[in-house]
């Protein structure tokens, strides 16, 4: 691990949970991110421990460093919230009030927790699927409680994704809550089913989404990715009552020929991993898309869950309107349309199963099968190509 001393020079941008900051090392300027839940708020002039790994190593972090502690400054006392600890068995734990514990005032909710009931849950696998998600969910059914649920696969504090500070500020998100060693939400949960039943019981959602925060690890081989984590998200979601929705990865504008149409991720999770059965939602393409698409998913299995094909709205101007302009591995939606299309239509098949209630909708067993309460008929997207 890389670790070297610098000098605050001056504060960029302040939050009572986030910091960034500017500090100089041996004479060289350099960015940095302090979170004051653990080391306290930094101040200029201050001298700082830094993690600079990351950026010797050239890793996507955006060329910031992570402050490790505030040298020669008086013990910051800090009444613990809780008993249960984040970063355990680290220099850095630090106890939080979980929903679960006795003396969380939320406590007696989760122990009434018996089904999420029909809710629709979306689980993506990368944090950039969140915004067109949320923006489609909206676009067909606005002022709905839409509860974020952040998992702790890629960076853990949620005070570093600038997008779900944004979503909560313009009240698209009512609520956060950071499950296992993720932390900084309005809940903290244990683990993925107690966050759930938090989501259900506390922050009364009608809609959940699930995604890891920014920094999704991969390593090219089939099953070392952190987004592996959808496959028993998905479970967790149908086996306490609600509908798994799942995100599937697809993009044409990868160059790398694992991720080109589905992504050998999703066929992985999807098509191998999972014993959920999904609900999936694919734009309308009128291209050879859909026939590459209907290859893929006939050859990695996942014609067994219910796919269908639905309309959506015009994502990048809603993203425009609601300044919101995300990228997906460095790439826009005018670098990769595809992607943030194949997110919207997870939000709009939300919409439509949120519709029906607690109804069981019929699973799909060949083309023409019309689903209830103003569903799209499914589409055999493999039989009419």
């Amino acid at each position: 691990m890389g670790v070297r001393q610098g000098s605050v020079k001056k504060i960029i941008r302040l939050f009572a949970d986030y910091q960034e900051i500017v500090v100089t090392i041996e004479g060289k300027e350099a960015k940095a991110i302090v979170y004051p839940e653990i080391t306290g708020q930094v101040r200029a002039n201050d001298l700082v421990w830094l993690n600079t790994t990351a950026v010797e190593l050239k890793l996507g972090t955006g060329g910031y460093h992570f402050v490790m502690g505030i040298i020669d400054r008086e013990k910051q006392e800090h009444r613990p919230k809780g008993h249960i600890m984040k970063l355990r068995y680290t220099p850095w734990q630090f106890p939080v009030m979980a929903v679960e514990e006795e003396g969380s005032p939320d406590h007696q909710k989760i122990l009434g927790f018996t089904s999420l009931e029909g809710t629709p849950v979306i689980v993506g696998t990368l944090h950039s699927m969140i915004v067109p998600a949320l923006l489609a969910f909206h676009e067909s059914r606005s002022q709905q409680r839409v509860v974020y649920i952040m998992t702790d696969g890629a960076a853990l504090p949620i005070s570093f994704s600038n997008v779900v500070r944004q979503l909560k500020k313009k009240g698209l998100l009512i609520q956060t809550i950071t499950s296992g060693h993720a932390f900084g939400g309005d809940l903290e949960a244990v683990t993925i089913y107690s966050a759930l039943a938090a989501a259900k019981m506390v922050a009364q959602a009608d809609l959940i989404i699930i995604t890891m925060g920014p920094g999704i690890v991969g390593t090219g081989t089939k099953y070392g990715f952190s987004g592996i984590e959808q496959t028993y998200i998905l479970e967790a979601v149908q086996k306490l009552g609600g509908y798994p929705i799942a995100i599937p990865r697809i993009s044409f504008a990868d160059p790398r020929s694992r991720h080109c149409g589905l992504s050998h991720h999703s066929r992985t999770v999807l098509g191998e991993l999972t014993y959920a059965t999904a609900y999936i939602g694919l734009p309308y393409w009128d291209d050879e898309r859909t026939q590459i698409l209907a290859s893929q998913i006939e050859e990695s299995g996942l014609r067994r869950h219910h796919i269908y094909q639905v309309a959506i709205p015009a994502i990048d101007k809603l993203m425009a309107i609601y300044d919101l302009q995300i990228e997906t591995m460095g790439r826009s939606y005018r670098e990769d349309p595809t992607f943030f299309d194949t997110a919207a239509a997870a939000g709009v098949l939300a919409s439509l199963l949120r519709d029906t209630g607690e109804v069981n909708l019929p699973s799909w067993e060949g083309q023409g099968n019309q689903l209830q309460h103003g569903l799209p008929q499914k589409q055999n997207i493999i039989n009419n190509i």
